[in-house]
């Protein structure tokens, strides 16, 4: 059976750091890319970061390029996002997907955790 979970977020003050954890049963998360996306309320679900399955690589969106990064651990079956110097703007529900390569829009990804919460808030 298929699982695939986020874990990791929380409150943290403007400046702060979170790592975002997401790990995945019944599949094999190196043989895929994997997306971290974002969504505030009312707002559109956002790409902020992938990583592809072939040679690492690695994408960020503009808003988060240079505080975020993206990075797997096959062994573990993990896919982490560091975030550092966050930001009230970075509050949102944030997921983890899963597809065959990056892709810049959530529809051509298959496997979606739940999400988590992050909140940057004084």
């Amino acid at each position: 059976q298929v699982h695939f979970a986020e874990s990791g977020g929380g409150l943290v003050q403007p400046g702060g750091s979170l790592r975002l954890s997401c790990a995945a049963s019944g599949f094999s998360l190196s043989d895929y890319a994997i997306g971290w996306f974002r969504q505030a309320p009312g707002k559109e679900r956002e790409e902020v970061s992938c990583i592809s399955v072939t040679d690492g690589s690695s994408y960020y969106s503009d808003s988060v390029k240079g505080r975020f990064t993206i990075s797997r651990d096959n062994a573990q079956n993990t896919v982490y996002l560091q975030m550092h110097s966050l930001k009230p703007e970075d509050t949102a529900v944030y997921f983890c997907a899963a597809t065959w390569r990056c892709f810049p829009t959530a529809r051509e990804y298959i496997y979606w955790g739940q999400g988590t919460q992050v909140t940057v808030s004084s």
